[in-house]
């Protein structure tokens, strides 16, 4: 396993991190929860030592709560991640940054995950209602008081990410990125926290399973709700990832490896970027997602997809 440091934390983490959505049970399909932890526990045993939850993952935290369970007399070998401000409510996703909830939702998240603090905290998402800038001043005085180390916030934008950083001095930011999904990188994101040092923790690096090779139209309803977030299971984009995962397979082949192991490296050469996190509920998938640091793809190989992408997508 190789490790980088994560932004000005001072923290090194895994290139590969283990995320957790999927434990929720209500977004990713039915998950069985022991042998999801069976799956944490190989990631963790193969040199990964990220763990990426939230409190929104699941109606109860079911996430969290497993993390917690699965964590339990191997906390001093994690590097342990999770957020605030989105919370459910009868199912529904609801946004909150007002700080006395915010400091509720920090003392739950660590009694869910049975420890005394959070390597790195996260603002889930912004909202409008409470100011942005009063949640990054509370996120500033939770470090200070030594209950999280390092300060993080997902799905910012470019102009919101700069006031976290002037605020709060940020040590990491989670935006979508995937060779599917390269907003973060065309919007300014990625860019920005390369130059700022600000590390970066991307979310949706497999596509929601589609670049590991899950090239099947998905229903929308029940447990499975992906396809409603990715947009590549249904027609037109649908038949376009196959062709696009045909020529992956051509270049995965020449490493003895998986299509996921070479949707992996894509993201960690993209620069800036310091973990890609996956998601895994079976040990097998857990592994061979870990098996992406052992290897890296050629500048020549990233040349060959980048013009299959721009063939393919137009």
């Amino acid at each position: 396993m190789k490790y980088r440091r994560l932004g000005n934390s001072g923290i090194d983490v895994s290139v590969v991190g283990h995320g957790t959505w999927q434990l929720g049970s209500d977004f990713f399909g039915d998950t069985d929860e022991a042998q999801a932890i069976r799956a944490i526990h190989a990631s963790l045993d193969h040199g990964v030592n990220l763990i990426d939850t939230a409190p929104g993952y699941g109606h109860n935290y079911e996430s969290e709560k497993a993390v917690g369970r699965a964590i339990e007399g191997r906390r001093d070998k994690v590097i342990l991640s999770t957020k605030l401000g989105v919370l459910r409510f009868f199912g529904a996703y609801v946004k909150c940054l007002d700080p006395s909830v915010m400091r509720k939702e920090l003392e739950l998240s660590l009694q869910r995950l049975k420890t005394d603090y959070i390597d790195v905290y996260f603002i889930h998402w912004p909202e409008y209602n409470n100011s942005i800038e009063r949640a990054l001043e509370e996120m500033a005085a939770m470090k200070k008081e030594g209950k999280i180390r390092a300060i993080g916030v997902s799905n910012f934008s470019a102009e919101q990410i700069q006031t976290a950083i002037d605020i709060a001095d940020i040590s990491c930011v989670q935006p979508p990125l995937s060779m599917l999904s390269r907003g973060s990188i065309e919007n300014g994101i990625v860019p920005l926290c390369a130059e700022k040092n600000v590390g970066i923790m991307t979310y949706g690096s497999l596509g929601g399973g589609i670049l590991a090779g899950l090239a099947e139209e998905l229903p929308v309803g029940g447990n499975e709700l992906r396809a409603s977030f990715y947009g590549y299971y249904a027609e037109p984009m649908l038949s376009k990832c196959k062709e696009l995962l045909a020529f992956l397979g051509k270049i995965a082949e020449k490493h003895d490896a998986t299509v996921a192991e070479v949707s992996i490296n894509w993201v960690l050469a993209q620069k800036g970027v310091t973990c890609a996190l996956t998601g895994s509920k079976r040990v097998e998938a857990a592994v061979a997602n870990t098996k992406a640091a052992d290897w890296e793809l050629s500048a020549e190989e990233i040349d060959e997809i980048e013009a299959e992408y721009k063939r393919i997508m137009g």
